[in-house]
């Protein structure tokens, strides 16, 4: 097995780091969309990652591999995880479907506003009764000549007040349960959307989190993607990328977070001694050490599994539960080896465990995730 990374794929990393450090998030209230730095993310690429260029001038077409390790590099270095969160629902829940099915000249009229930023996307699957359940949504889409009729609303959308697009899930035929969804563009301008005022959260303050609901939204049949009946397979399909690529994110600041645990209990004193010295501390920054290389090398394992074309439910799965759950502990521990310190707002120790809880809850609970390991271990 080789585990190096290519000589370009490194610079890549570096210059996602270097460019995350230089954003600026000044001036912002702590849950203010930062629209400047939304458009700066494009101008890097990062909506347009594993897009191919002949669909948006930012667009890269990057493999798998490539794409997760960019993405660490943007997690470790940005000072604020919310918009980075929010560009990942936005390229991998939305984008990433158009791209891979949409047809050909839905393509060509959305992804080069989509890839550069000059547009915004939300997924709206989630619902007050279903989750993301898809079998059991409640949302409807009744055709009627050239157009469907959408009728239903959607909870918990990210992006959901800044969008001009929503890639919404909906019922076409509620008689074939799993295979009676279909997937829509809706574009924001259409009449009968309301969106709700944003939630304030826990943590992922810039990411922008709303209730959307559709009122006898009619929507072209040139909007749906794929055919009728297929969007749980696409929803499952941009879970994949979702799974794999947001995480990413957290991998890297788990590792921004472990250097900088290191570098206070290095300098830190208690008595005539660093608090390094301290086997308490150490120890408790060596598993933060093999907590996150643990998760690294499984998120690698299931990219690595995608780009060979296999069936990785179970690798995906695995890497998204390890990496929420050692995500939230790691933020835990941050706070601990910083004492007093950590618990200080101010000192921002604590954004990354106030970021890390929603990490177990959106794109599948950790308890789904598990659901999904056991279904593929045989359990019934």
């Amino acid at each position: 097995m080789n585990f190096e990374w290519s000589e370009a794929q490194l610079e890549l990393f570096e210059h996602a780091l270097s460019f995350a450090k230089d954003l600026d998030f000044s001036g912002l209230a702590e849950d203010e969309f930062p629209h400047d730095v939304w458009r700066q993310l494009g101008d890097f690429g990062f909506f347009g990652l594993p897009i191919d260029g002949k669909y948006a001038a930012n667009g890269s077409g990057f493999d798998i591999l490539t794409t997760v390790k960019i993405l660490e590099g943007l997690g470790q270095g940005s000072a604020d995880t919310g918009v980075l969160f929010a560009g990942a629902a936005h390229t991998f829940a939305c984008c990433m479907p158009i791209y891979e099915h949409g047809s050909e000249a839905l393509k060509r009229e959305l992804l080069p506003a989509l890839v550069s930023g000059e547009k915004i996307a939300a997924n709206a699957i989630s619902e007050a009764e279903a989750g993301s359940n898809i079998a059991t949504l409640a949302t409807t889409a009744k055709r009627d000549g050239d157009y469907y009729i959408l009728n239903g609303g959607k909870s918990y959308v990210t992006n959901g007040s800044v969008a001009d697009y929503y890639v919404v899930y909906a019922t076409t035929n509620k008689a074939f349960g799993y295979l009676g969804q279909s997937a829509f563009v809706v574009p924001r301008g259409v009449p009968g959307i309301e969106v709700g005022k944003s939630y304030k959260k826990m943590g992922l303050s810039k990411a922008q989190l709303n209730q959307v609901f559709f009122d006898d939204v009619r929507v072209h049949k040139d909007m749906m993607l794929g055919q009728e009946g297929q969007g749980a397979r696409i929803f499952a399909a941009s879970m994949d990328w979702e799974r794999c690529c947001l995480f990413a994110l957290f991998i890297g600041v788990m590792q921004r977070d472990l250097e900088r645990c290191i570098a206070y209990a290095n300098t830190r004193k208690q008595g005539d001694k660093t608090i390094s010295k301290f086997q308490a501390v150490s120890h408790r920054i060596a598993d933060m050490e093999v907590r996150l290389q643990s998760a690294r090398l499984l998120l690698y394992f299931a990219a690595w599994q995608k780009s060979q074309n296999v069936d990785n439910t179970k690798a995906v799965a695995s890497s998204k539960l390890a990496i929420s759950e050692a995500f939230v502990q790691s933020g835990l521990d941050a706070i601990r080896v910083h004492g007093a310190l950590g618990y200080i707002q101010e000192s921002h120790v604590d954004m990354s465990l106030r970021d890390a809880v929603g990490s177990i809850l959106f794109s599948g609970t950790s308890d789904i995730q598990r659901e999904l390991i056991c279904n593929r271990l045989g359990l019934l």
